[in-house]
């Protein structure tokens, strides 16, 4: 059963990369998308959109029936997506590629380390949430300050907390068994490795992303 949780769970997790960055290239591509979206102030209901999508599908996840939470993950991915189209624009489409590799290859190591380690993780979320509200402190007084040193400092604990969370959430799964449907559990860990991979991925692309310019 558990190995069935697992790979839906990472099935749905492609499904969900693969609708954001599809959508991401195509919407990069077409100028009247962009225009709708950066020259009409459509950007800011779309992040609006995705935090709601986010909270709603989270809080309610284990009163959804699978049809719903499936629709709303993919809804989510879709929305990343034209959000995302801006990282098209500013990098190279050569440097994405490849901190996208990267990025996977350093989530499949944390992904193994959470499936397979014999340690007690479920302490680990606690600190990692602490941290995280630290990076998002900082990161706001950085937009007041604009340290460039501070900015890649943020950035490099950033990747490690998600790293860490990505061997969290796979290792929770196990903690969840039984206590969401299949489906839904299968759901609510591949949306939770989406925000994780999401994180590393854009992390890494700020630090050495290569831009169009």
């Amino acid at each position: 059963m558990r190995n069935q949780i697992y790979s839906k769970m990472f099935m749905w997790l492609f499904v969900g990369l693969l609708v954001t960055f599809v959508t991401g290239i195509y919407t990069a591509t077409n100028d009247s998308a962009l225009n709708v979206i950066f020259g009409k102030g459509a950007y800011i209901f779309l992040v609006l959109a995705e935090l709601f999508v986010a909270i709603f599908l989270s809080a309610r996840i284990r009163k959804m029936q699978p049809s719903t939470a499936k629709f709303l993950y993919l809804l989510y991915a879709f929305l990343t997506g034209l959000t995302f189209s801006s990282l098209f624009i500013v990098y190279k489409l050569t440097s994405i590629i490849l901190v996208f590799g990267v990025s996977a290859l350093l989530f499949l190591i944390f992904a193994l380390i959470g499936r397979y380690s014999k340690l007690d993780l479920s302490r680990l979320g606690t600190y990692l949430l602490m941290i995280l509200f630290g990076i998002i402190i900082c990161s706001i007084v950085n937009v007041f300050i604009g340290n460039t040193t501070f900015d890649i400092v943020i950035c490099i604990i950033s990747i490690v907390v998600f790293l860490g969370y990505i061997a969290y959430d796979v290792k929770k799964i196990e903690r969840l068994e039984g206590l969401l449907e299949e489906d839904n559990l299968a759901i609510l860990g591949a949306f939770e490795l989406y925000l994780d991979f999401i994180n590393v991925f854009i992390d890494l692309l700020r630090l050495f992303g290569n831009s169009r310019d």
